[in-house]
């Protein structure tokens, strides 16, 4: 096999962007309708930030947060309960060669987003800032 002539570098391919962002698009679409055949799952409102997916496409990894961000740990055990039946719909949804292996992690973009707002706003780091 050769070696992809238009991607260098440890980042993820196009293709690898475009395949996450088919999958969080279906993903969200599918839990936002309540699709899946569990109430508990189906009573929550879960927000999918990203979807990053390895380099064969194999592994699909989801970064969710419940909506208000409370009930996190419950969220990640409905979803890995209900796995392959989010997975079967995701490869009706997509024409893949394979439909991949749906694995769900927290999605702490929010957080570090506040934290440097934080930073930010303290006194010492705005003086270095301006200066």
């Amino acid at each position: 096999m050769s070696k992809n002539k238009f991607h260098d570098g440890p980042g993820p391919s196009q293709r690898q962007l475009r395949v996450g962002e088919l999958i969080r698009r279906s993903l969200a679409d599918v839990l936002a309708r309540g699709d899946v055949h569990d109430p508990d799952l189906n009573r929550m409102s879960i927000t999918v930030g990203e979807v990053r997916t390895s380099p064969d496409l194999r592994i699909a990894t989801a970064y969710v947060l419940p909506l208000g961000g409370k009930g996190s740990d419950e969220v990640l055990k409905l979803l890995a309960r209900n796995k392959g039946e989010l997975r079967r719909m995701i490869g009706k949804k997509l024409a893949l060669k394979f439909s991949p292996d749906l694995r769900f992690q927290l999605d702490e973009t929010f957080d570090r987003m506040d934290d440097t707002r934080r930073m930010m706003a303290q006194e010492v780091v705005r003086r270095d800032v301006d200066e």
